[in-house]
């Protein structure tokens, strides 16, 4: 094979290599001649898939810990809820990686402590970026947006919250129970 040969394959195969660790979190330097990569230490992310605490998630998350305390509930909207007298039940999907479940979910944990209404039952399912769990928890309920809030009572959907709120968690939730 002739050097030239020889050159442009190596050459090519640099090329590759560094397209692959671009693609895989690394960037070429913005004032780099050459083919050369460079990796920076990525944030270390924690997926939590499967049933999931709400405790876990505002105390062991910083991305979800900081939302929480921050938020106020406006309890003058959450006033209906407080006395409700149907079982409920509310699904939580989440994605501990999901910028939109960063915000919503610590707000959602912060208005069920308000409301501390005991005929409100919540489970969290967490999933990944497949949006998956190991036991397919999350599998029985049909949803493609997180966070999804399901609300039912006596087994059947009453409504649900996609991805964010038209109004406010505490008036979607609200409007869901006005007869």
């Amino acid at each position: 094979m002739n050097t030239n040969v020889k050159a442009l394959l190596a050459t090519t195969a640099l090329f590759f290599s560094c397209q692959t660790l671009a693609e895989s979190g690394c960037a070429f330097e913005d004032k780099q001649d050459g083919f050369i990569a460079t990796c920076s230490e990525e944030k270390q992310e924690v997926i939590l898939t499967g049933a999931v605490e709400a405790q876990t998630l505002v105390t062991e998350l910083s991305d979800f810990s900081e939302g929480y305390k921050e938020y106020k509930v406006d309890t003058a909207a959450i006033s209906p809820l407080k006395n409700l007298k149907e079982p409920t039940e509310i699904v939580v999907i989440i994605g501990t990686w999901c910028p939109d479940c960063h915000r919503e979910t610590p707000r959602f944990i912060r208005i069920m402590e308000e409301l501390n209404n005991p005929n409100i039952k919540v489970t969290y399912i967490g999933v990944d970026r497949e949006k998956a769990d190991p036991k397919g928890l999350a599998a029985q309920y049909e949803f493609t947006r997180i966070p999804t809030f399901i609300v039912m009572q006596k087994g059947e959907e009453v409504g649900r919250i996609i991805e964010k709120p038209e109004q406010s968690l505490e008036k979607d939730l609200a409007a869901m129970f006005k007869s």
